[in-house]
């Protein structure tokens, strides 16, 4: 896709790319309905300015906006008093189902995913959208710089920290703050 002209363009390009968008907005923003209002609100920016898209990758175009949508809506949050906790039930669409498992199993990769959703929202937000964008969005290093708007050795070594301060987080054993 060369060039957006028009909004039949934007919704061709925001509907094949809605599962990557709204995968980014919920891990930088940490629940559905903020990510889902963030999707909205970069499809409706990406529609009022699509006459200036200059070309290149249209997918890392609309991820950008999406990003930029979901830093400022947690911008709005750091500004509001009022802290919104995440719902706990938003991270059940990702819990592992299956007839066949025990249920010690099913137990121990509830516990292991939870870990894991921790870890990832535990992470700087530089790190966690660099991590979300390479390994659940299997997007290039290229991509993730031109969506990022940073160089690519910045995305490798936000990549590498970001990996590393999880693996620690991981491998700490869980209620051990103090490393004691």
């Amino acid at each position: 896709m060369s060039t957006l002209s028009g909004h039949e363009a934007v919704d061709e390009l925001a509907l094949r790319h809605l599962d990557a968008a709204y995968n980014l907005g919920r891990w930088l923003l940490g629940n559905e309905q903020d990510a889902a209002d963030a999707v909205h609100d970069a499809y409706l920016r990406a529609s009022r300015f699509a006459a200036t898209y200059a070309g290149g990758d249209a997918r890392a175009w609309w991820l950008a906006i999406v990003r930029n949508c979901c830093h400022a809506r947690l911008a709005l949050r750091k500004r509001d008093t009022r802290n919104v906790a995440a719902n706990d039930d938003d991270h059940a669409a990702w819990m592992p189902h299956s007839d066949s498992d025990g249920v010690e199993r099913l137990v121990d990769d509830v516990r292991r995913h939870d870990r894991l959703v921790q870890a990832m929202e535990a992470l700087p937000v530089e790190f966690r959208e660099t991590i979300v964008l390479r390994e659940l969005e299997e997007l290039s290093y290229r991509e993730i710089a031109d969506i990022l708007a940073i160089p690519i050795g910045t995305v490798m070594s936000r990549l590498a920290r970001g990996r590393a301060m999880l693996q620690k987080a991981l491998s700490t054993p869980k209620g051990d703050t103090d490393g004691a």
